[in-house]
């Protein structure tokens, strides 16, 4: 197990992110006894003791005030509430929120504390596959680091961020990400399947070739776009599928899109981050 992770975890919230960070905590060798949810909707709590075998509760209780870290997974519109629940026992604890667009300065005047690490990770942590970006407030200390460093990697990669700002971009890049390769995915099988494919055939084909891009985009030194030149033959299949993108202007609505995503990240702080 890795040193850093705290010897007490309690969640706010079990949704699909929690259950991705508790599975990777959960391999990395922490017990279930020393993680705690507290999850209002009765089926994901029995869902949660099912799959995980940790303690679930309607409610904040006294147990709560154990907990050296307490992961905030609510949304963005429910957290303050669940602060004001939760908040009076978790006075002594580091808070790790992956909530979207809540800022830290108004979850640190909800809960009464500065030792607040911002999170935003992507749903490919359910796999151990995801990547999350980081931002922790002054009062946050190198160990208090560590320790969030200790339990994001049980989800894949991370990267720390020096300014706050700066997360609303990356959920428009790798939050919501995993929803535009999905997007792309669906539209490359659904045109497999127009001209001849099965369903089945097109799927593998769309997926592997995300995957294998994707691979060879991590493993090689050139840009993007290096790569991409090396398989658009002037007057081949590529160029032309290329051509017919640019003629539909599809990268600049592809990008125009992540600036809607972003500025709406923006608005969920503006929206439910008030006093």
């Amino acid at each position: 197990m890795t040193p850093s992770i705290p010897e007490n975890i309690a969640f706010i919230g079990g949704g699909n992110m929690a259950s991705a960070i508790i599975g990777g905590l959960l391999k990395q060798g922490l017990t279930a006894s020393r993680i705690q949810v507290i999850e209002p909707w009765a089926e994901q709590r029995a869902k949660l003791q099912t799959q995980f075998g940790v303690a679930a509760q309607a409610a904040p209780g006294a147990a709560l005030a154990s907990a050296g870290l307490v992961v905030w997974a609510v949304k963005p519109q429910t957290f303050k509430e669940a602060a004001q629940q939760a908040g009076p026992r978790t006075g002594q604890a580091l808070h790790l929120s992956v909530a979207a667009g809540i800022r830290s300065s108004s979850i640190a005047r909800w809960l009464g504390t500065e030792r607040i690490v911002r999170a935003m990770p992507n749903t490919p942590a359910l796999i151990g596959k995801g990547v999350t970006a980081l931002f922790a407030r002054p009062a946050v200390t190198a160990a208090d680091r560590q320790a969030v460093e200790g339990v994001i990697a049980t989800t894949g990669e991370h990267l720390w961020l020096d300014d706050e700002k700066h997360l609303d971009a990356v959920t428009a890049l790798s939050g919501s990400g995993p929803a535009y390769v999905f997007y792309f995915i669906e539209a490359m099988v659904q045109a497999g399947v127009q001209m001849g494919l099965t369903p089945a055939q097109a799927h593998t084909l769309a997926v592997e070739t995300f995957t294998g891009a994707s691979a060879l985009a991590r493993a090689s030194s050139e840009a993007p776009e290096v790569l991409r030149a090396r398989v658009t033959s002037k007057g081949g299949t590529t160029h032309a599928a290329l051509s017919a993108m640019e003629q539909d202007k599809v990268k600049n609505l592809f990008i125009r899109a992540m600036h809607a995503a972003r500025q709406r990240a923006t608005e969920l702080g503006d929206e439910f981050g008030g006093a």
